[in-house]
Order: C-alpha cells, then sequence, then structure tokens
C-alpha cells in the first residue's frame, strides 16, 4: 500500500491503488554496458561485488546475450526477498500495472478481491454477485493450479494474470480450503466486473443501511450522499457493512471516519525509530449521535479497519461479525526509472487511536457472530440480523 494508502493486502482483484512518491533511486546510475555504481558516494565499495559479478555474467556466460534488463530486475528482486517481510517486494512494469488500476471503473475477471503477498494467491472474498461468488469460491481459499497446472513456485501476480482475461472466456481455478480435506475446482467464466463503492437501504425500525464495498477515491462524497440521504428518508440509526471491504485509501478512511465523530485521532502511525504521527479528524462531521454498528468480518481490511477500529475505540460504534483480517502495516510504493517498475516498502505500522496493535491481530467483535453453513444455504444474514436487533433495542 502506498503512504496515502492502506491496503493491502490487499488487491482488490487485480485492483490496488495509485499514488506515487518518486526518487528512491535518485543518484544510482543504471548503465547495462559498464555495470551499476553509486555516483559520487563513498559507499561505491558496497556495490563493487554486484558491479563485478555484472562483468563476470557478460565475460563468461555460456548463453549470452544476455538480457540485462532481467538481470536487474533479478537482483532487485532478491535484494527485497532478503528482507523477509511479506508485503516488501519488487513489482516489474507489468506487475506494478496490474496492481495500480485504479479503484474506480470495471475490468474482467472472476471478481474477488485477492493477497498476491505470500507464496500463493489468497482469495480474499469474492465481490458481490460476481463470477467467483456464484461458483462458490469462498475467503480463504489458496489457489493451486490454473487450467490443471501446478501454481507452486509462482510469483502470486502472475497466477492473477492468469486469472485475468476476456469476458466470456472460461477458466478452471483449483483451490486449498482449510476447512476441506480435498482440493476443490471450479470453472469460472469471466465477465465484465463493476467495481461498486457504495449501497443503502431503508430498513425496519428507521434504521438505515449503508454498504461500502471499497475506501476508493469518490467514497467519502458517495459515503457523505448516501448518509444524507438515509437520513432524509427517515433512517435514525445506522448499520455501516465493512464486510469483505479489504481497504484502499488512507485519506478516503479519515475521511469517513470523521463523518461520525467530532473530533479526535483517526489512526497512529508508529515508524521504526518509535516516532509517532497522528492522522486527526477532519472536524466535518455528518452524524455524531444516531446509534451506530459496524459489520466486519475476517474480510475486512487495512483501511476497514482503521474505521471500525477508531469507532469502536471511542465508543461511538459496536463491531458486529468476525474478527478482522489483521492489516496493520504501511507500505510506500515507489516507481523506479523506465520500465524497471516499482518496488514496494513496509516503512511504518498503524495502531488505533488508543494504541491497539492490528497486525496479525484484527479487530474483535463486540458481538462475535460467525456465518454458518446453514445460515448461507438458506441466504439467511445472521450478522445483519443481530445489527438490526442490538439497533432495535437501542435507546435514541
Amino acid at each position: 500500500m502506498f503512504r496515502k494508502n492502506l491496503l493491502t493486502l490487499l488487491i482488490y482483484s487485480l485492483i490496488l491503488i495509485s499514488v506515487f512518491l518518486m526518487g528512491i533511486f535518485t543518484g544510482i546510475q543504471i548503465n547495462p554496458s559498464n555495470g551499476i555504481a553509486l555516483k559520487g558516494s563513498p559507499a561505491a565499495d558496497v556495490f563493487e561485488p554486484i558491479d563485478r559479478v555484472w562483468e563476470i555474467i557478460h565475460d563468461q556466460y555460456l548463453n549470452q546475450p544476455v538480457d540485462d534488463t532481467k538481470l536487474i530486475q533479478g537482483a532487485l528482486r532478491g535484494m527485497l526477498d532478503s528482507l523477509e517481510d511479506p508485503y516488501t517486494a519488487y513489482m516489474d512494469s507489468d506487475e506494478y500495472r496490474l496492481q495500480n488500476t485504479p479503484l474506480q471503473g470495471e475490468y474482467t475477471g472472476i471478481g474477488a478481491w485477492v493477497d498476491t503477498t505470500g507464496e500463493f494467491l489468497v482469495i480474499m472474498s469474492p465481490m458481490p454477485d460476481s463470477p467467483a461468488e456464484e461458483v462458490g469460491i469462498k475467503p480463504g481459499d489458496i489457489v493451486v493450479k490454473i487450467d490443471g497446472e501446478d501454481m507452486t513456485g509462482f510469483d502470486p501476480t502472475v497466477v492473477l494474470d492468469r486469472i485475468l482475461g476476456p469476458a466470456g472466456t472460461k477458466i478452471l481455478i483449483t483451490v486449498r480450503r482449510e476447512s476441506e480435506t480435498d482440493l476443490l475446482d471450479f470453472e469460472v467464466e469471466r465477465a465484465l466486473i463493476p467495481i461498486p463503492s457504495v449501497e443503502t437501504e431503508s430498513l425496519e425500525n428507521q434504521i438505515g443501511y449503508l454498504r461500502l464495498y471499497t475506501f476508493g477515491i469518490n467514497s467519502p462524497d458517495e459515503v457523505i450522499s448516501a448518509l444524507k440521504d438515509l437520513k432524509a428518508s427517515g433512517a435514525i440509526k445506522l448499520i455501516l457493512d465493512l464486510r469483505n471491504n479489504t481497504g484502499g485509501f488512507v485519506d478516503s478512511a479519515v475521511e469517513i471516519t470523521s463523518a461520525f465523530i467530532n473530533e479526535g485521532n483517526i489512526f497512529i502511525e508508529e515508524w521504526g525509530d518509535g516516532t509517532r504521527n497522528e492522522f486527526k479528524s477532519t472536524g466535518r462531521p455528518i452524524d455524531t449521535d444516531s446509534p451506530l454498528v459496524i459489520l466486519v468480518n475476517e474480510g475486512s481490511a487495512s483501511a476497514s479497519e482503521i474505521t471500525a477500529g477508531a469507532l469502536q475505540d471511542y465508543g461511538r460504534a459496536k463491531l458486529i461479525g468476525t474478527t478482522t483480517f489483521g492489516k496493520g502495516y504501511i507500505q510506500n510504493w515507489i516507481p523506479l526509472p523506465d520500465e524497471y517498475g516499482a518496488v514496494r516498502i513496509t516503512i511504518a505500522r498503524w495502531l488505533t487511536p488508543n494504541g491497539r496493535q492490528i497486525q496479525g491481530f484484527g479487530l474483535t467483535p463486540d458481538y462475535p457472530v460467525q456465518l454458518t453453513e446453514n445460515d448461507i444455504e438458506n441466504q439467511f444474514d445472521a450478522q445483519l440480523d443481530m445489527a438490526i436487533k442490538v439497533l432495535s433495542d437501542s435507546v435514541n
């Protein structure tokens, strides 16, 4: 995720984000004919082994000519992999393009939010009414084969690229599911997938329901407009549904959270040296009084956890559902010169206003409610039902 963006993990089925900070390689000269050197720096000796290996490859390697771009990309990838951080990585130009489709518009694919930071491509959650949801793909499914070909050892972004394709074409996806002994096969027909943002509905007992699918560029304006419409239609209690919302822009999370509180920190950014930066409310609230509950699940991540964590800390909202994903690291996404792609660097972690660590832990709901297989088969939303009960019992 970018400096302005917490994501991540999570990718919005090929999706995630575009705020670029230039300059990480300022001062480094990449010259394929003469090797790599740090211009005018006393640290040049550090790069001498790299320069020497470069010369050896070009002078002695059997199969000539070698691809200089691939050599550089391999060196960059190995350097970042050595940090052993699942979120710090090198992306070539194709991977960078793939992971920076904006949080808006549409694309062709199976319709699923995925995580590409581990050894395998992992489904974070299918999009509503998508081909992935229709065939039964679920959060946590690990993609192990594509059209019968074993994906072990393939970079997850490459696997993701294999899944994408023209609308109307079919793909066989084999997944490993924790609750199943055998691998599961799903034949999915790709489709043109619209990227949703906000959905609203007026429910019983003057309850307004607002589902937010992503924290995109325009999401704050859409949420504010939706809140005003719900209140105008008579809603005096609110449900904010962040289930399977894998995140998006930090600025959007700050603005949306600020709609429900008067003042205070939204989250705290903590750097490696222990210094902290506080991200405060915008001071432009829309509704600070209406009883509010937030629906969350294991697919609620990153920016969703910022919003839910802050409102839970302030006692502004109760969380209902299951423990959230637990994505609490912040990444810079920094493009490199020419066609060398970009690097994604973990630079900090974020904490809730009360200083809670989210990475690896997630947020614990005030009202734990697990959707059972029977609920799903009968299309009964037990989590939403609990939210309605909690709000119906609340005092206005």
